[in-house]
């Protein structure tokens, strides 16, 4: 397929490469030369015209251009597909050439190709999948002690884990594709009906030819041609468009914690990566950026599958042929995505010191809640609640550590004195002890995802 220099920026070559021009027609021919094989196998057609008709059904044979742009003439690049591929069958076997797509339909080829191309389409997403969750596995492993500010409403709220964090942005991965493949093995199948899904032209043996068609191809046998059933092919696409939304999760929060204010993270630089054109001081996270770009675009492409939906009878008009346009722009978005992450990961700068540093310039502010539900074991909720809002107003007010400014409230009260143990009150306050929670929780997950992502490592469900 051609893009545009900017589409082009937010995905990659490979993803271009399963939905170009040459690819979907090379499909395309691989659905004709199933066809005319299974027909001959069940005697509708003689193998010596299969033969004939396989033995051109090679898209170098061909002026790709000139079918494209025959087919928005035609209305259907199937339509000029099929009238070369016959007039070439014939320059060798002028009966056979009688034969060529015989009983189908444009829509059976044309969608019998999306679904090839679709299934390489998944292949390098799941491919992607692996080697980002992995990245991910091993980070959070390796810090789930490390403090971090967890930040709700784009405020400091509480210490966490930033193994926790990590967890966070794994399980909807693991999980994303966990779901691809559900839905790929309902959506991933052959379409054959005919002019109107009966297959009427061949009688009887229509079932048996869909059947010969489908183990050739290996793709699922459909219950009946899906000319105008496309709820389980739209699913497959919005599984892709929530896969991409979860991207731009993990896209927002590293953009966020890349900020040159917070430097808690930085994607790889050197090679003239993230670099600016007018400032040299500056190192932009270009793999957020394109994953943030990319996932901005998709939920538009959803939309139109779902608009696409309502096709009128047994073949859409327009509906089916926006569904075709939109449907590629998903993968391209979500390829590019994880392939911008997957590079930033790979070699992504943790900084536990600035998380450190980002902690302790909030004076011992985001332990308070810790503080209060201590003390209200000695003087009730309401009253700590209210000494602890109190006490974070001195704190400001005076740029100390709240810390300080509770011990010396507990040591002037005598009352307090008598109930509050001040090693167990400055235990509070030490960040990496705060973590305690967000660990255990992240460990069970973990242990969880691993044993997700090993049994999904294990199986290879788009292979041909």
């Amino acid at each position: 397929m051609s893009v545009s220099i900017f589409d082009s920026f937010l995905t990659t070559s490979d993803m271009i490469a399963v939905f170009d021009d040459a690819a979907i027609v090379q499909a395309m021919f691989h659905f004709e030369q199933a066809l005319s094989k299974a027909q001959a196998d069940e005697g509708l057609l003689p193998a010596a015209a299969a033969r004939a008709i396989g033995a051109v059904c090679k898209a170098q044979l061909y002026d790709i251009g000139a079918i494209v742009s025959a087919g928005r003439r035609a209305g259907s690049l199937a339509i000029p597909l099929v009238k070369e591929l016959t007039r070439t069958v014939a320059l060798y076997d002028a009966e056979a050439a009688t034969h060529v797509h015989w009983g189908s339909t444009s829509q059976d080829v044309i969608d019998t190709a999306m679904v090839l191309a679709t299934r390489e389409a998944l292949q390098l997403l799941d491919d992607g999948l692996h080697d980002f969750c992995g990245h991910l596995l091993a980070l959070a492993e390796r810090h789930l002690c490390t403090p971090v500010l967890a930040r709700t409403l784009m405020q400091p709220a509480q210490v966490t884990s930033f193994g926790f964090k990590l967890v966070g942005w794994l399980a909807p991965l693991v999980r994303a594709r966990a779901r691809l493949r559900e839905c790929a093995e309902r959506a991933l199948q052959l379409q054959l009906g005919g002019a109107v899904g009966t297959l009427a032209v061949m009688g009887e043996r229509g079932p048996a030819v869909a059947a010969r068609m489908a183990a050739d191809l290996k793709l699922r046998l459909a219950d009946a041609a899906w000319h105008t059933q496309r709820d389980e092919w739209v699913r497959l696409g919005l599984e892709v468009a929530v896969l991409t939304g979860s991207l731009g999760k993990v896209a927002t929060d590293l953009s966020l914690m890349a900020q040159g204010e917070i430097a808690e993270l930085a994607e790889p630089s050197g090679n003239g990566r993230g670099g600016s054109s007018a400032m040299p001081h500056k190192r932009n996270p270009v793999s957020a950026m394109i994953a943030l770009a990319a996932a901005t675009r998709t939920p538009q492409h959803a939309a139109a599958l779902l608009a696409s939906m309502g096709q009128q009878h047994e073949r859409g008009l327009g509906n089916w042929q926006a569904e075709l346009a939109e449907w590629p722009a998903l993968f391209l978005s979500a390829h590019g995505a994880l392939n911008a992450l997957n590079d930033a990961f790979a070699a992504l700068v943790v900084d536990p010191a600035r998380m450190l540093r980002n902690i302790d310039a909030l004076q011992g502010l985001v332990f308070a809640e810790a503080a209060s539900i201590y003390l209200a074991g000695a003087i009730g909720r309401p009253q700590a609640h209210a000494l602890l809002e109190q006490l974070t107003q001195q704190a400001l007010a005076s740029s100390r550590p709240l810390a300080e400014v509770l011990r010396d409230a507990v040591q002037a009260d005598a009352a307090l004195r008598a109930h509050i143990d001040l090693s167990q009150l400055d235990a509070l306050f030490d960040p990496v002890a705060a973590t305690a929670p967000a660990r255990r929780l992240a460990e069970r997950q973990l242990q969880a995802l691993r044993t997700s992502s090993a049994a999904l490592d294990s199986v290879h469900p788009f292979t041909k």
